[in-house]
């Protein structure tokens, strides 16, 4: 495992950390807490010492199993979590500091431990990054013990950039992968210059950079996959980086051509990680395997410039002009 600091927080995070979104089945499937202790535990046994939740993820249950683990442990686990998706409807005017303390406060007891290392802000209506009052509400969080440091998790690139205004704000979680690469563009430069830690999340575009899906693959109605490609539920951004399915599949197809001896998955954690900035990256799971293979990602080289250039080749002819200016 390698490990990197998270911006100036100074905790010493695995680089290939995980996400608990689908932590106890897949999504939409309900919930199974053993299953989800075994992902756990074999993250943890492998090196892994982030883990990501949220306390929307399976109505508390995903964070549920993410105590239990840190209770039963006697390793350094860093513990992120996030707060005001529960808003509903969830517009700017439903943040108040007295709702985001109560969330911070709620997701402590549910996990049974009396400090989050990180709590974050879960893509917050874009109005929300010019409210100084809500950032301040934090700074009295950690003052009391039951925060270590803040972050963000956003949709956009603008918002990011926004966020790390404020002083208290350490890490920007942000989408990045092979169809979304923006980010590295300002945005990476920025957060390197103020020593934020960045966390790359849906690095796989939600399965698509896997290449185990076709035409044929179906989602079942609870998985995001399903409802949501064209932003029914939230962010379009969310599904599948924003790109048209087909189209990823064929975008797919074009990289597996280009690099036909590096498996695809571990090609997409790869990339993602020859960017200095970022310090982590957060892949989910919904069984041990996937654990697994995204660990395999160290065990394949680095790519070289020529293969960089290559994927950026691919990325400005194909993806570029449908989603780079979204996001």
């Amino acid at each position: 495992m390698q490990y990197k600091k998270l911006g100036r927080t100074g905790y010493e995070i695995s680089r290939i950390s995980l996400g608990t979104w689908q932590v106890g089945g897949k999504w939409g499937n309900g919930f199974d807490d053993k299953l989800a202790d075994e992902i756990l535990n074999t993250a943890v046994d492998r090196g892994i010492n982030f883990i990501d939740t949220a306390d929307v993820y399976e109505a508390g249950k995903s964070e549920a199993a993410v105590g239990r683990l840190v209770r039963s442990r006697s390793e350094r686990i860093y513990v992120a979590s996030k707060c005001g998706r529960q808003i509903n409807p969830h517009v700017d005017e439903g943040y108040r500091p007295e709702v985001l303390r109560s969330y911070v406060e709620a997701s402590l007891k549910n996990m049974g431990i009396e400090c989050l290392d990180l709590i974050q802000l879960h893509c917050p209506p874009t109005a929300v990054y010019y409210r100084p009052e809500i950032f301040e509400t934090f700074d009295r969080l950690k003052e009391e013990g039951k925060i270590g440091s803040l972050g963000v998790s956003v949709e956009k690139v603008e918002e990011g950039l926004k966020a790390i205004e404020y002083d208290n704000v350490d890490s920007v979680q942000i989408i990045f992968n092979m169809f979304r690469q923006r980010p590295h563009e300002l945005f990476f430069k920025e957060a390197q210059r103020k020593d934020i830690g960045v966390i790359a999340r849906v690095p796989l575009a939600s399965g698509l950079l896997t290449g185990k899906f076709s035409r044929t693959t179906t989602f079942s109605e609870g998985d995001h996959r399903f409802f949501n490609r064209d932003g029914a539920g939230f962010d379009k951004g969310e599904t599948f980086s924003g790109l048209n399915y087909e189209k990823g599949l064929e975008v797919v197809a074009k990289i597996q051509d280009a690099f036909p001896n590096y498996p695809i998955t571990q090609l997409a954690l790869k990339w993602i990680l020859m960017f200095d900035a970022v310090t982590c990256v957060i892949p989910g799971a919904s069984r041990i395997e996937q654990v697994l293979s995204n660990l395999e990602t160290f065990d394949h080289p680095d790519l070289n410039p020529v293969q960089m250039d290559l994927i950026r080749e691919i990325y400005e002819e194909h993806i570029k002009k449908e989603v780079h200016y979204l996001w």
